[in-house]
């Protein structure tokens, strides 16, 4: 069902990730090394930023692809995997539908080739799931705006260029008071206050940032006034599908590892892989990888076709990943004591797969979106197949 040229991109990313991810992943998890190189690489691959048409850069690649790509390069490193998806699903899909032509002139092409990579501040402490409770002001002054407030647990926050900023202009407007700033992360006022050490995808750059009376321009704002809350919106449903991929990625190589050592491995005079219980458990992770795939891939291909996929996207994201963290304590239990010694990658694996429930909105989220959509009967239309 996939097209020539979604089959190229494919390859690319197994070809890159064999190259430039695979060999050097366990070393930048053991010392939460960016990698920095390999997201250099990406970009000169043509991977990075993809879905920028071809005036900027890119090759104007689907959802579909993106989401190849994704699982592709997560079967080798989760977090080389989380900036391709944020590149594409979030900065360039953003600047492409909300941004002037400046704005785009200014940060698609750095974005593209790998220059400016971009972050997205939305959560704060007590504002993760509800960001219509944050707190991080931007009070007009003149033709400028001046921001304080702080942000927590903002992926690629101290490596960035570009800060996507999403914050209150009118606290009195609920989700209509929220705008989106394009800020450089050098601008005067902009602080990274500290760097946080993860239980997995250890080599992300993870931060708490601050901004204490940080001016910015009116033209910086990036859409309409009062539209950040639709803007972070769109750019959520898309990167869902990317969290989706992530975890059949990891789930994906967590599963071939385990099945590469149940056919190796022998116990009581047989290979454990033709022990009932080993084998079915191994059934049941390949069963389980390939739902989790067919859902991310009809929720990309919903998106592709300009219907409504936000429900499928958050139907596969809160699958995927609950799908991954079963899948990854099998491949441990699989392994046996051998699964749990650090020296093992599946144990990465599964500290890695943690994550995929939680950021890009809670699975608690995902199913508030699916209850909704089955309390007002729209849940049909997209699980149909197309």
């Amino acid at each position: 069902m996939l097209t020539e040229s979604q089959r190229e991109i494919r390859q690319l990313a197994e070809e890159y990730a064999e190259r430039e991810v695979r060999p050097y992943a366990d070393e930048w998890d053991r010392t939460a090394t960016f990698p920095m190189k390999a997201i250099t690489a990406m970009a000169e691959a043509g991977l990075l930023g993809m879905t920028a048409e071809e005036e900027w850069g890119g090759v104007g690649a689907d959802s579909v692809s993106v989401a190849l790509a994704v699982e592709a390069i997560s079967n080798a490193d989760a977090t080389v995997a989380l900036v391709l998806s944020m590149a594409n699903s979030l900065s360039v899909m953003t600047l492409m539908k909300y941004g002037t032509a400046s704005q785009r002139e200014q940060w698609l092409p750095a974005i593209v080739s790998g220059e400016a990579i971009a972050s997205f501040a939305i959560s704060e402490a007590h504002a993760g799931s509800n960001p219509v409770k944050m707190k991080t002001r931007a009070v007009k002054d003149g033709d400028r705006y001046i921001v304080s407030g702080e942000k927590s647990f903002i992926s690629l926050g101290s490596v960035s260029r570009l800060c996507f900023l999403f914050v209150k202009t009118d606290p009195d407007a609920g989700p209509k008071g929220i705008s989106c700033f394009l800020v450089p992360t050098d601008t005067p006022g902009f602080k990274v206050l500290r760097s946080e050490d993860k239980l997995g995808i250890r080599a992300s750059d993870t931060c708490q940032l601050a901004f204490e009376d940080m001016e910015l321009r009116a033209d910086q704002m990036i859409g309409l006034p009062g539209q950040g809350y639709q803007i972070a919106l769109h750019g959520l449903g898309a990167s869902r599908i990317g969290v989706a991929a992530q975890a059949v990625g990891v789930a994906n190589a967590a599963y071939k590892a385990a099945a590469a050592y149940a056919r190796e491995r022998e116990a009581f005079d047989r290979r454990l892989v033709d022990h009932q219980g080993i084998g079915f458990r191994l059934a049941n992770m390949a069963m389980e990888i390939a739902a989790a795939r067919h859902m991310t891939l009809h929720a990309a291909r919903l998106k592709d076709s300009g219907e409504s996929y936000s429900t499928a996207s958050a139907m596969a994201k809160t699958y995927a990943s609950e799908m991954c963290e079963r899948v990854c304590s099998s491949a441990i239990q699989v392994f046996g004591a051998n699964g749990y010694m650090s020296e093992n990658p599946v144990g990465k694996y599964y500290r890695d797969a943690r994550v995929f429930q939680i950021y890009e909105g809670t699975t608690e989220i995902q199913r508030m979106i699916i209850a909704r959509a089955i309390a007002d009967d729209k849940l049909d239309r997209e699980m149909n197949p197309l």
